[in-house]
């Protein structure tokens, strides 16, 4: 009757890339299957501190293993500058859906990371050409490193070229990948002429056009989360193969939504979700796929089944801190 606590670092050790990118592609094929429950998002703002909190619940049953959890996510741009803290930081509950126990609380941002590098590799895995030794990675930041490590799991990659404004965040990834990757610095057009190209930005004008791109590029759309973002030029959208991972989210705040609000594409120009692809619903990559685009928003079905992973993995490996939060393991022993 104990509850894992586990942070960020806890987090990281037991996220194992291989197992997470098959749970997060599990939690897909359930959402295809109708085997989830997923409420919309919910949102509190505070126009007084500059910030707002987001709430993120889901139930899934992927016929394995169910489980159900709560992300609470916040963004506060103030936070670095005022307080010393980041702005975006995520807590996760991860729930027995038979008896309600909380199994564990855990570092929510962390589990974000690892969960979007997942669901990148998931796309990737359906999409990219089969032979794909090439990832190219536009933007730096923390996103970066899960996306050339779950995406690696299924590609045999070997050469990264990283495009990114700030030289120290373009020094600072190579320097961790060196050792196991041909990586090196690279423009845009660079990175987009890779087999696999990940966006991982947090730009409103778009940065990537259809000639910064090979004519079999897969691309995952990764880092618009917001109403006005967009990392991709429309031309570039329309040319694609558009896959996405929600249809109401990516249509409002998704790598679509600014092209989408103006009509510049329609619901003609969406393919299918991704979870239609994985219990073959939708082909994956063929002859005729040509450029491919995953628009990804982030669902909370990809944070439970992280969680799952997580949660597991810490259980058996003794990883986390123990603790008895109902207060009633002791009396039941």
């Amino acid at each position: 009757m104990h509850t894992l606590l586990l942070n960020r670092e806890d987090v990281e050790s037991a996220a194992q890339p291989e197992e997470v990118v098959r749970a997060v592609e599990a939690a897909f094929a359930a959402y295809e299957r109708n085997a989830v429950v997923m409420p919309a998002k919910s949102y509190i703002d505070f126009e007084r501190y500059n910030g707002d909190f987001r709430s993120m619940p889901a139930y899934l049953d992927t016929g394995e293993w169910d489980a159900a959890g709560l992300k609470w996510v916040n963004v506060h741009p103030d936070n670095p500058e005022k307080h010393g803290l980041p702005t975006v930081m995520g807590t996760m509950i991860y729930s027995d859906p038979e008896t309600a126990l909380p199994r564990a609380i855990l570092d929510g941002t962390e589990l974000t990371r690892q969960r979007t590098g997942a669901a990148a590799a998931v796309a990737t895995a359906h999409l990219a050409v089969p032979d794909a030794e090439s990832l190219g990675l536009v933007g730096a930041g923390a996103q970066s490193y899960t996306q050339l490590e779950a995406i690696s799991e299924v590609r045999p990659i070997q050469e990264v070229v990283v495009a990114d404004k700030d030289d120290e965040r373009v020094t600072r990834f190579i320097d961790a990948f060196e050792d196991e990757f041909d990586v090196h610095a690279g423009t845009i057009a660079e990175a987009g002429h890779c087999d696999v190209l990940s966006t991982v930005t947090p730009v409103i004008d778009p940065i990537v056009d259809l000639e910064d791109v090979g004519e079999t590029t897969h691309i995952n759309a990764m880092g618009a989360d917001a109403v006005g973002k967009q990392e991709l030029q429309t031309s570039l959208l329309q040319e694609a193969t558009l896959v996405i991972d929600d249809y109401d989210q990516c249509t409002h705040s998704g790598e679509i939504n600014v092209p989408y609000a103006g009509g510049a594409i329609t619901d003609a120009d969406i393919a299918a979700e991704l979870g239609m692809l994985i219990v073959g619903d939708y082909p994956g990559r063929n002859a005729e796929s040509g450029v491919t685009v995953f628009d990804s928003t982030g669902l909370a079905i990809q944070d439970v089944a992280a969680a799952h992973v997580v949660y597991e993995t810490a259980r058996n490996t003794d990883i986390g801190i123990e603790f008895d939060l109902l207060g009633i393991a002791e009396n039941r022993s």
